[in-house]
């Protein structure tokens, strides 16, 4: 991948059920770790493909595997870490993972353990798509490098210190001190955004945000000087706006005609209302947007008009939850790179002060908003790799010297 002096290396790992995205970082010792390479193998179970490229962007190494049922995941995050240590040597001392759910017991960033791990295990029904992706690359990072330090960093962490009237979910007492409550996700890519903004604006951290990370994965964050104060996301990241296959906020009612009426079983709607839903379900051709935005069928354009309608929709709500709104952020892959959706939500935000400035928006400049706005609107890449690079780092120079 790259020529290198010796030094203390940090890997990133956001592992998924069909993708690995990596970061590498040097860890200096003092400042914050600086970006050496990042990037992704997609396609697993498939053909993956791996690419990598420098701080730069330029591309530092690409391979291609074909379709073979010994590949897993395991497999080829061993691929990774030779190609990595064939360029740096044995300096790897770190990896820190994004693990999706934390429970109620787990929000700072912490040492990967066997009673840690075994925690976690249990919260996998809580988030059936990432959850158990994550601990495999922990499990497998323990078995391919066991001396090296592994860091758990939850996104749901991040949301902890809500009001206790934001996690509060309307059930009989006892099952909310069992833990069933509204957690908050992203949270990883909010705590990035909430840290940009206070470098912005240092005074006040952006005051009453709603930041919308907006991906395949999607969810806004109403946020009050850097702090989350309700989210859109609940007990599970099957709530709150459409996503790519996920439903999104559903009466419960309609789970339970799902159950009793058409005879459904429990991994049946697991799957229905994760992996067939969203914009897929609604518009029958894709869960990516730049495919609906790109097509003319009349479903694909509902799908799209959904999906923006929530959004404005539970928008209003966070902005209810924070007395007003200063700053709105558009972040993630469908936030950060598409100037049709941010103006469509835009549009529906106009009784909240929200303007944007058309052309600045099309650049995709980082504030859009026009000069008349009552609403700061901003574009803000997320970094989540990044993040959980200094919070490895921070844990890592906190362990004791040999």
């Amino acid at each position: 991948m790259r020529d290198s002096a010796a030094m203390a290396e940090i890997l990133c790992l956001n592992a998924g059920s069909s993708s690995l995205k990596f970061a590498l970082y040097a860890e200096p010792g003092t400042d914050e770790p600086s970006l050496l390479a990042s990037g992704k193998i997609e396609n697993i179970g498939l053909e993956p493909h791996l690419i990598a490229r420098d701080a730069k962007g330029d591309v530092l190494a690409e391979r291609r595997w074909t379709k073979d049922g010994t590949i897993t995941h395991e497999t080829l995050l061993e691929d990774l870490l030779r190609e990595i240590e064939a360029s740096v040597g044995d300096d790897l001392i770190a990896v820190g993972h994004r693990i999706v759910h934390g429970g109620t017991d787990y929000s700072a960033p912490a040492r990967v353990d066997a009673p840690l791990l075994a925690a976690l295990e249990a919260l996998c029904p809580l988030a059936p798509l990432h959850q158990p992706h994550n601990l495999a690359a922990v499990r497998a990072v323990s078995r391919l490098r066991p001396a090296v330090l592994q860091v758990a960093c939850f996104d749901t962490g991040f949301h902890h210190g809500q009001p206790p009237i934001a996690t509060r979910l309307a059930l009989p007492r006892a099952l909310g001190e069992e833990g069933m409550r509204r957690y908050g996700f992203h949270g990883i890519s909010y705590e990035y955004i909430a840290r940009q903004l206070r470098s912005i604006d240092p005074d006040t951290g952006g005051g009453r945000t709603i930041a919308a990370h907006l991906g395949n994965g999607a969810s806004l964050c109403a946020m009050a000087g850097g702090r989350s104060i309700d989210t859109t996301m609940g007990f599970t990241a099957l709530d709150g706006l459409v996503m790519g296959t996920r439903c999104g906020a559903l009466d419960p009612g309609a789970v339970l005609y799902l159950f009793q009426q058409k005879g459904m079983t429990a991994r049946e709607v697991e799957h229905l209302l994760y992996s067939e839903s969203g914009l897929l379900g609604v518009s029958g051709i894709s869960s990516d947007m730049r495919a609906l935005l790109g097509s003319e069928t009349p479903a694909a354009g509902e799908a799209i008009e959904l999906f923006v309608w929530q959004i404005a929709r539970q928008a209003g709500a966070l902005a209810s939850s924070l007395g007003g709104l200063d700053t709105f952020v558009f972040t993630a892959g469908i936030g950060e790179n598409s100037p049709e959706i941010r103006a469509r939500v835009a549009g529906r935000l106009g009784w909240l002060g929200v303007d944007l400035d058309a052309d600045a928006n099309l650049r995709g400049d980082a504030v859009i908003s026009a000069p008349s706005s009552r609403v700061a609107v901003r574009v803000i890449p997320t970094d989540e790799e990044r993040m959980i690079a200094i919070h490895t780092a921070d844990l890592l120079r906190e362990e004791p010297k040999a």
